[in-house]
């Protein structure tokens, strides 16, 4: 019985996202109602997600921030945003329309490439944050987060409409498309793939029973499955079968990326990152020096690398990749 307690203790920490710093954001006071703090130093503050629409990378993270750069990370710029919520998922479907969810299930949305962003949805009263969104176009999307939470919009955010994709209440922390599927990277080894864009889903069994915090569709069917303590697993039929990858590392993995020159990264806490140059078949490990962990890696159309996470926003070395040949 204690055993039974105490397990499900550990699940309700795990609530926050995708893994930096997840159990202390619980701690930070959020609301939705004020606009977001600007910071002189917001470039250096937790940071949660990101991604590159086109030329423009954009960031988001504690405090409602959101981060634009125009110039491949050379310069941000803060954008005011009506929520001093913490945004936890950012996702651009075009260069002007894009949409970021966090605490508070705080949905915003953004028609004019991040200049400007609107609240279209809140529950603050749900104690469920939002950890992930992604959008087929530019009207149907979904918003995923805790204890199993899972919201659909056919009206590009006016409406949402709440549904159960799953018989128990795990947390959902990524949604990524692949290949004609949609994948749900959550907790307590289970993984999710929908074949008809999200209104069916079926739960897979991968040989790991831990918190996955995201995946990585490469080719075809192949993907990568990642998440706490290290692990790292291969599929190549969109993951009816696994292959368990040796990373060398125990920290949690966070985000993943193909480079432009066909190589991949698996970035994580601790300053974690593993370098493949074979598809994906094995990694090896190089580790950032001041150990700070990543929740995103990002490559500029210039072809610079770039992290964002509980240090920000930082540039990559080239001594960060020693371990390319």
């Amino acid at each position: 019985m204690i055993q039974i307690v105490t397990e499900n203790i550990i699940r309700r920490l795990l609530c926050i996202l995708i893994c930096l710093l997840g159990w202390l954001l619980l701690t930070i006071p959020v609301c939705a109602e004020e606009n977001s703090v600007h910071a002189r130093l917001a470039t250096s503050s937790l940071l949660l997600d990101a991604q590159r629409v086109e030329q423009a990378l954009v960031a988001v993270g504690e405090w409602g921030h959101v981060l634009i750069s125009e110039d491949n990370g050379d310069n941000w710029h803060q954008a005011t945003v009506p929520t001093q919520a913490i945004l936890t998922g950012v996702h651009f479907v075009d260069r002007q329309h894009g949409w970021a969810v966090g605490h508070d299930q705080v949905i915003l949305r953004t028609l004019d490439g991040g200049q400007r962003w609107h609240l279209v949805y809140k529950d603050p009263e749900a104690e469920t944050p939002l950890l992930d969104v992604y959008f087929l176009d530019r009207l149907h999307g979904y918003a995923i987060g805790a204890y199993g939470e899972f919201l659909e919009t056919i009206d590009g955010g006016e409406s949402w409409q709440s549904r159960r994709i799953g018989e128990d209440d795990w947390h959902l922390n990524q949604i990524v498309s692949g290949s004609g599927h949609l994948y749900i990277a959550a907790e307590s080894g289970t993984f999710y793939r929908s074949d008809d864009a999200g209104q069916n889903w079926l739960s897979l069994a991968p040989p790991y029973e831990g918190s996955f915090f995201g995946c990585l569709p490469l080719e075809a069917d192949n993907l990568l499955l990642f998440g706490l303590r290290g692990n790292l697993l291969r599929s190549e039929d969109a993951g009816e079968s696994w292959t368990v990858l040796e990373t060398g590392t125990e920290s949690n993995l966070t985000s993943g990326i193909r480079l432009a020159d066909g190589s991949i990264v698996i970035a994580g806490l601790a300053g974690t990152l593993l370098i493949s140059e074979d598809d994906g078949q094995s990694f090896k490990l190089q580790q950032e020096a001041d150990r700070k962990g990543f929740s995103a890696v990002l490559q500029a159309t210039n072809g610079t690398m770039i992290g964002v996470g509980e240090f920000g926003i930082k540039t990559l070395s080239d001594s960060s990749f020693a371990t390319r040949q």
